[in-house]
């Protein structure tokens, strides 16, 4: 299994897993060209695509995905309550998660998590293959008992640091946005990030990649000064950016890697 990010941030998401047998995107916040474009960049197009898995209906994570899906056919996952929350017109083929239920796509399980976050019905999403756990957890306010539970034990994370609390409180935003980006519902700090992090167990983590950072609230420097202290027992830390995501990362048994 392996990932990479087309890319990460308030312009834009969309991040790419490839399997033994597939590949998906997760969210698609960019055009259909764009799309392509950043697809090219990583030596795949939307033909090698199996499906589309949405997060949320922020425009930022939704905007291109119908398009997309009607370009290549195809099918796409999402809850109930993301799929009613837009008019998306018609989907070559949907399937809405239910309850966040688990599914399979060929060999891939798909395990749905429910965050909080000022959407209808966010899902973020843990993907197992082959003994390997891939968690991506961005887009949400707070660290809920339940995502604290789910999210251990993964070989490779991707994981939201959004804002400095301090920047977001000096920065341009009027005050009701400071309010939902800082509040219950809207995106991690790096401060809680790094809390999540020291929580977890990091013991298997092969790659730990610090997502939709702030271009106006955060910074590289800052969150990699917060996050210091709890990842570096982490072999590979990466800090992905609004224009280029993040190369590939692949993921290895252990076993593979001591035999190496």
């Amino acid at each position: 299994m392996r990932v990479a990010s087309l890319g990460s941030g308030s312009r834009g998401n969309a991040t790419l897993v490839e399997w033994s047998d597939g590949a998906l995107l997760i969210d698609c916040g960019f055009s259909v060209k764009e799309t392509s474009a950043r697809l090219q960049r990583l030596g795949k197009s939307g033909t090698d695509l199996s499906a589309i898995i949405v997060t949320h209906e922020h425009t930022d994570h939704i905007k291109g995905v119908a398009a997309l899906a009607r370009r290549f056919n195809l099918p796409v996952y999402m809850t109930p309550g993301t799929y009613h929350s837009r008019d998306l017109g018609t989907l070559p083929k949907l399937h809405l998660i239910e309850a966040y239920q688990s599914f399979a796509l060929g060999a891939l399980m798909v395990e749905p998590v429910a965050v909080p976050h000022d959407a209808r019905e966010p899902a973020q999403f843990i993907f197992s293959c082959g003994g390997l756990r891939l968690g991506v957890l961005t887009d949400l306010g707070t660290v809920s008992p339940h995502v604290e539970d789910r999210y251990q034990d993964c070989d490779a994370l991707v994981l939201e640091a959004n804002h400095d609390p301090m920047m977001l409180a000096g920065g341009p935003y009027p005050p009701s946005l400071k309010n939902r980006v800082g509040g219950p519902w809207g995106h991690l700090s790096n401060q809680q990030a790094a809390g999540f992090l020291a929580r977890i167990d990091r013991s298997r983590l092969q790659y730990l990649v610090i997502a939709h950072i702030s271009q106006k609230n955060n910074s590289v420097e800052r969150a990699r000064e917060t996050l210091l202290p709890v990842t570096a027992d982490i072999p590979e830390v990466i800090y992905a950016c609004q224009d280029e995501g993040f190369g590939w990362l692949s993921l290895a048994p252990k076993s593979a890697e001591l035999s190496a």
